[in-house]
Protein backbone atom coordinates (compact mmCIF):
# COMPACT_ATOMS: atom_id res chain seq x y z
CA UNK A 1 0.00 0.00 0.00
CA UNK A 2 1.27 3.46 -0.84
CA UNK A 3 2.36 5.53 2.12
CA UNK A 4 -0.38 8.14 2.67
CA UNK A 5 2.07 11.05 2.89
CA UNK A 6 3.70 10.16 -0.45
CA UNK A 7 0.36 9.81 -2.19
CA UNK A 8 -0.83 13.08 -0.63
CA UNK A 9 2.32 14.93 -1.72
CA UNK A 10 1.94 13.70 -5.28
CA UNK A 11 -1.77 14.47 -5.50
CA UNK A 12 -1.12 17.97 -4.08
CA UNK A 13 1.72 18.49 -6.58
CA UNK A 14 -0.50 17.43 -9.48
CA UNK A 15 -3.33 19.67 -8.32
CA UNK A 16 -0.92 22.62 -8.00
CA UNK A 17 0.23 21.93 -11.57
CA UNK A 18 -3.39 22.21 -12.71
CA UNK A 19 -3.68 18.50 -13.47
CA UNK A 20 -6.94 16.64 -13.01
CA UNK A 21 -6.70 13.92 -10.38
CA UNK A 22 -8.27 11.09 -12.33
CA UNK A 23 -8.87 7.54 -11.17
CA UNK A 24 -6.24 6.41 -13.69
CA UNK A 25 -3.61 8.79 -12.29
CA UNK A 26 -4.43 7.64 -8.77
CA UNK A 27 -3.93 4.02 -9.89
CA UNK A 28 -0.57 4.95 -11.42
CA UNK A 29 0.55 6.67 -8.21
CA UNK A 30 -0.57 3.66 -6.18
CA UNK A 31 1.28 1.24 -8.49
CA UNK A 32 4.39 3.43 -8.60
CA UNK A 33 4.83 3.65 -4.84
CA UNK A 34 3.43 0.41 -3.41
CA UNK A 35 6.66 -1.41 -4.26
CA UNK A 36 10.33 -1.15 -3.41
CA UNK A 37 11.33 -2.77 -6.72
CA UNK A 38 12.66 -0.76 -9.65
CA UNK A 39 10.45 -0.82 -12.72
CA UNK A 40 10.12 0.34 -16.31
CA UNK A 41 7.21 2.31 -17.74
CA UNK A 42 5.79 -0.91 -19.17
CA UNK A 43 6.09 -2.64 -15.78
CA UNK A 44 4.25 0.30 -14.23
CA UNK A 45 1.51 0.05 -16.85
CA UNK A 46 0.97 -3.63 -15.98
CA UNK A 47 0.89 -2.89 -12.25
CA UNK A 48 -1.49 0.08 -12.66
CA UNK A 49 -3.86 -1.97 -14.82
CA UNK A 50 -4.16 -4.49 -11.99
CA UNK A 51 -5.59 -1.62 -9.93
CA UNK A 52 -7.66 -0.06 -12.72
CA UNK A 53 -8.05 -1.75 -16.13
CA UNK A 54 -8.75 1.59 -17.83
CA UNK A 55 -5.21 2.95 -17.30
CA UNK A 56 -3.74 3.75 -20.71
CA UNK A 57 -0.14 3.54 -21.84
CA UNK A 58 -0.28 7.23 -22.81
CA UNK A 59 -1.40 8.23 -19.32
CA UNK A 60 1.47 6.27 -17.76
CA UNK A 61 4.01 7.88 -20.08
CA UNK A 62 2.59 11.37 -19.42
CA UNK A 63 2.42 10.82 -15.64
CA UNK A 64 5.93 9.42 -15.10
CA UNK A 65 7.74 12.75 -15.75
CA UNK A 66 5.38 14.42 -13.27
CA UNK A 67 6.21 11.81 -10.62
CA UNK A 68 9.92 12.36 -11.27
CA UNK A 69 9.42 16.13 -11.03
CA UNK A 70 7.97 15.73 -7.52
CA UNK A 71 11.37 14.47 -6.36
CA UNK A 72 9.79 11.33 -4.92
CA UNK A 73 10.65 9.09 -7.88
CA UNK A 74 14.00 8.89 -9.60
CA UNK A 75 14.59 8.03 -13.24
CA UNK A 76 17.61 5.77 -13.73
CA UNK A 77 19.68 4.80 -16.71
CA UNK A 78 20.91 1.35 -15.73
CA UNK A 79 22.70 0.66 -18.99
CA UNK A 80 19.79 -1.20 -20.50
CA UNK A 81 17.66 -0.13 -23.44
CA UNK A 82 15.01 1.60 -21.34
CA UNK A 83 14.76 3.83 -18.32
CA UNK A 84 14.02 2.42 -14.88
CA UNK A 85 12.28 4.15 -12.02
CA UNK A 86 13.33 4.00 -8.38
CA UNK A 87 10.48 4.45 -5.88
CA UNK A 88 12.92 4.33 -2.93
CA UNK A 89 14.70 7.55 -3.80
CA UNK A 90 12.79 9.82 -1.40
CA UNK A 91 13.38 7.57 1.62
CA UNK A 92 17.13 7.22 0.98
CA UNK A 93 18.42 9.41 -1.84
CA UNK A 94 22.11 8.52 -1.48
CA UNK A 95 21.92 4.84 -2.35
CA UNK A 96 23.61 3.13 -5.28
CA UNK A 97 22.87 0.11 -7.44
CA UNK A 98 24.41 -3.20 -8.43
CA UNK A 99 22.91 -4.75 -11.55
CA UNK A 100 23.37 -8.48 -11.97
CA UNK A 101 24.34 -9.17 -15.57
CA UNK A 102 23.24 -12.80 -15.16
CA UNK A 103 19.66 -12.25 -13.97
CA UNK A 104 19.10 -8.46 -14.35
CA UNK A 105 18.24 -8.10 -10.65
CA UNK A 106 18.81 -4.59 -9.30
CA UNK A 107 20.18 -4.49 -5.76
CA UNK A 108 20.39 -1.25 -3.79
CA UNK A 109 23.13 -0.50 -1.32
CA UNK A 110 24.24 2.35 0.91
CA UNK A 111 27.86 2.88 1.84
CA UNK A 112 28.93 5.74 4.07
CA UNK A 113 32.58 5.21 3.13
CA UNK A 114 31.75 5.65 -0.56
CA UNK A 115 29.87 8.86 0.20
CA UNK A 116 32.89 10.22 2.08
CA UNK A 117 35.31 9.11 -0.65
CA UNK A 118 33.21 10.70 -3.43
CA UNK A 119 33.08 14.00 -1.53
CA UNK A 120 36.81 13.84 -0.79
CA UNK A 121 37.68 13.27 -4.45
CA UNK A 122 35.39 16.05 -5.66
CA UNK A 123 36.67 18.51 -3.03
CA UNK A 124 40.31 17.74 -3.85
CA UNK A 125 39.61 18.52 -7.50
CA UNK A 126 37.84 21.78 -6.61
CA UNK A 127 34.25 20.61 -6.91
CA UNK A 128 31.26 20.24 -4.63
CA UNK A 129 29.22 17.10 -5.34
CA UNK A 130 25.63 17.78 -6.35
CA UNK A 131 24.60 14.35 -7.59
CA UNK A 132 26.45 11.07 -7.49
CA UNK A 133 25.18 8.05 -9.40
CA UNK A 134 27.11 4.84 -9.00
CA UNK A 135 26.08 1.83 -11.01
CA UNK A 136 27.99 -1.40 -10.68
CA UNK A 137 27.36 -4.11 -13.24
CA UNK A 138 28.41 -7.44 -11.81
CA UNK A 139 28.13 -11.16 -12.29
CA UNK A 140 26.44 -13.24 -9.65
CA UNK A 141 28.77 -15.58 -7.75
CA UNK A 142 25.86 -17.92 -7.08
CA UNK A 143 25.14 -18.14 -10.81
CA UNK A 144 28.81 -18.80 -11.56
CA UNK A 145 28.91 -21.65 -9.04
CA UNK A 146 25.53 -23.30 -9.67
CA UNK A 147 24.30 -22.05 -13.05
CA UNK A 148 21.22 -20.54 -11.40
CA UNK A 149 20.44 -17.40 -9.46
CA UNK A 150 17.88 -17.30 -6.65
CA UNK A 151 17.31 -13.58 -7.33
CA UNK A 152 16.14 -14.14 -10.93
CA UNK A 153 12.41 -14.22 -10.20
CA UNK A 154 12.33 -12.05 -7.10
Amino acid sequence: MTKPDVKEQIIDFMANQGMRITVQRQAIVEAAFNTEEHYTAENLLERARKIDQSVSRATVYRTLPVLVKTGLLRELDLGKNEMYYDPNYASHPNHNHIICTDCDKIVEFDDYCLDVRESFIANNLGFRPVTVKLRIEATCTQFAKTGACSRKNS
